[in-house]
């Protein structure tokens, strides 16, 4: 739902943001237009925990970085904040934890796809700001797409079924996941 007539600054969504009014709602900036993200599935917010769970247990024994949580705003443009469901993002690139919003963007986002999330859009966002992997994860097909762009700067999208193994590339040299520990087992 957008919220407001006008466009606003990085520094007035974040006032806009912390409003006590506005404690236990979300939102996005998408190009100076304040959105509030509407409420997760059950299934949506267990797999972005699954995957939160599965990625600290690699970075935070080797201190390689930061794993966020939904609520973790990153800056990719002037005018524009995402919060991806999980992201992480190298000390390499941001080594201090310090301030509302990530200046950078994540090094890798998950996004777990809402029915009316325009997920090209938001890998494009991420991609021009400097991610390098984007995860798509569709609940109800049980699949996750893996993003990147092409030496074109073309969107490459490739489907992992339950079957295959998630990797984190040269942004987590080492990390696997299998795409069947994504989803949880409904009995």
């Amino acid at each position: 739902m957008l919220i407001g007539e006008r466009l606003y600054t990085v520094g007035e969504f974040i006032e806009f943001a912390n409003l006590p009014e506005n404690e236990a709602r979300r939102f996005e900036l998408d190009t100076g237009a304040i959105v509030e993200m509407s409420s997760s599935r059950q299934q949506n917010t267990v797999i972005a925990g699954r995957v939160i769970y599965f990625l600290n247990a690699f970075v935070i024994p080797r201190s390689l970085g930061f794993v966020t949580v939904p609520d973790g705003g990153f800056r990719l443009a002037p005018r524009t904040v995402r919060m991806p469901d999980a992201a992480f993002i190298s000390k390499a690139r941001h080594p201090l934890l310090d301030g509302v919003e990530f200046p950078v963007a994540p090094d890798l986002a998950v996004e777990v796809v809402s029915p009316d999330e325009d997920i090209h859009k938001k890998a494009y966002e991420y991609f021009r700001a400097g991610t390098k992997i984007v995860w798509a994860i569709y609940p109800d097909e049980r699949r996750v797409y893996v993003m990147r762009l092409d030496e074109d700067g073309g969107l490459k999208s490739i489907p992992q079924e339950d079957d295959a193994l998630l990797d984190g590339g040269d942004v987590l040299p080492g990390f696997t996941l299998a795409v069947q520990d994504v989803f949880p087992v409904n009995e």
